[in-house]
């Protein structure tokens, strides 16, 4: 049967189906445009590991977990750094919820002692060609090393010389990189002799030794190969889609830069430094305002950055032992021997002050000399005279009156006038004055002057 009414129902449900359709490519294409883009961060650490790099990185693996970023990168070229700040940083990317990538990049970068350490912690470690890790012995508190070894008799033979501290902090850092190790399935055996032998490898080496898991020339081309990689992180199995990713540069703040330069031993000697002499030279000078003003900002800022550094305490006693010597010396010269002792002491606290040998951690012995030298010499000769000038006598305002000779202008008995240092005073004097006598001033009294004859050769004469 032909129903002429069908044909137009069917086309306008067909009509209906294909808008609906379009409607909805339209609507998906806009929520997929309107979708958050996947983002990666990429950190940079350069330079000696400290404070300032645990500090960078805390807060930016923080804002990549609150930003939902997929992946955080961390490339590095690094000599090593402090202890304290390596293990600050490993718990930061153990307990993160954003994997962390560390790439040894470019070229030439290496990831030594520390940076080996932050490389096993990592979700997934990475090198570019050209690259080496290792030497990851710990350098302690007075420059513990372990002894190099070449063979297993002169290993035993080296083990029973080694001290006790050196022994405990080798071992303690040998089980620390196993743990790493373990946790992240990388070779243990290899992050062992990094510690003991300060085993170092090339990229490729590496590679074959499963101490790390990719070698790329770039970031593009490490996304490439990582993407579809299942890592695990906080127990939860995740397949990382990098294809997609797109890069988000975070580099150091203000906070950071200002914490790198003030954490410099160097920077930290030279604030502590100008703190000290700035406050002697108020002490000196009360009300002098402005070097008070800036050695108080000077100390505040090198007591600051010393309690994140290692300080060895018997150093700053020295420092400031020879400081005090130098200023007994200006103040009480005793031919050399508190001015000696002084610099001796002050020298030998400021080697001694930063108690490690970590990489980029020590202060520079030209730093020290140069400072000894201007200590010498603003102490012995600057304070010296400064302390001398203050013994001389007065000349200048209302007390160097006192002890003035003048003559009388005019006759008087009791009240009158005399001529003192080209001016006109009024004088009293229990004694008859006659004109032109020598008079001595014993005591000032408001603007009238306590006067006595000086001799009496002009008193005894008849008028």
């Amino acid at each position: 049967m032909n129903y002429p009414g069908f044909h137009f129902v069917f086309l306008k449900a067909l009509l209906i189906l294909g808008l609906l359709t379009g409607l909805g490519l339209v609507l998906a294409e806009e929520v997929i445009s309107s979708a958050p883009e996947r983002t990666a961060v990429q950190l940079r650490v350069q330079g000696a590991i400290g404070p300032a790099t645990h500090d960078y990185l805390e807060r930016a693996l923080e804002s990549a977990a609150k930003t939902d970023s997929e992946l955080a990168v961390i490339v590095m070229d690094t000599p090593g750094g402090l202890d304290t700040s390596m293990r600050a940083i490993i718990k930061n990317i153990t307990a993160s919820s954003v994997p962390v990538v560390t790439f040894v990049a470019p070229t030439g970068s290496r990831a030594a002692s520390a940076g080996t350490y932050i490389l096993y912690a990592s979700h997934i470690a990475a090198m570019a060609p050209g690259t080496n890790l290792g030497a990851a012995t710990p350098v302690q508190i007075g420059g513990i090393s372990p002894p190099k070894i070449d063979d297993k008799d002169k290993k035993q033979e080296e083990e029973e010389q080694k001290d006790a501290a050196g022994s405990k902090a080798i071992n303690d850092a040998a089980a620390y990189i196993r743990g790493l190790a373990k946790l992240r399935g990388r070779n243990e055996e290899w992050a062992e002799q990094a510690v003991l032998e300060a085993a170092s490898l090339s990229a490729s080496e590496a590679l074959e030794q499963n101490v790390i898991d990719f070698i790329a020339d770039d970031i593009d081309d490490l996304f490439d190969q990582i993407n579809g990689y299942e890592i695990e992180i906080q127990g939860v199995s995740r397949i990382l889609q990098t294809d997609t990713l797109k890069i988000e540069v975070i580099e150091p703040d203000w906070r950071s830069k200002l914490l790198s330069v003030i954490t410099n031993p160097n920077v930290s000697y030279i604030l502590l430094l100008i703190g000290i002499y700035g406050l002697i030279f108020e002490f000196s000078n009360p009300g002098a305002l402005v070097p008070g003003t800036i050695g108080a900002i000077c100390l505040l800022l090198a007591l600051y950055s010393f309690q994140l550094l290692p300080i060895n305490y018997a150093g700053m006693a020295l420092i400031l032992l020879g400081v005090a010597l130098m200023i007994g010396e200006a103040f009480q010269p005793s031919f050399g021997m508190l001015g000696i002792g002084g610099v001796i002491a002050f020298v030998i606290g400021s080697i001694i002050l930063i108690d490690t040998e970590a990489p980029g951690y020590g202060i520079d012995l030209s730093i020290i000399f140069t400072f000894a030298l201007i200590s010498v010499l603003m102490f012995v000769f600057v304070v010296g005279m400064a302390i001398k000038s203050r013994r001389r006598p007065v000349v200048s305002g209302a007390e160097q009156m006192v002890g003035a000779q003048g003559t009388v202008i005019e006759d008087f008995d009791h009240n009158g006038e005399v001529f003192i240092h080209s001016e006109s005073w009024a004088a009293h004097s229990n004694k008859p004055l006659r004109k032109g006598q020598s008079i001595r001033v014993t005591a000032m009294q408001g603007l009238v002057l306590e006067v006595e004859p000086l001799d009496i050769s002009v008193e005894e004469e008849e008028p």
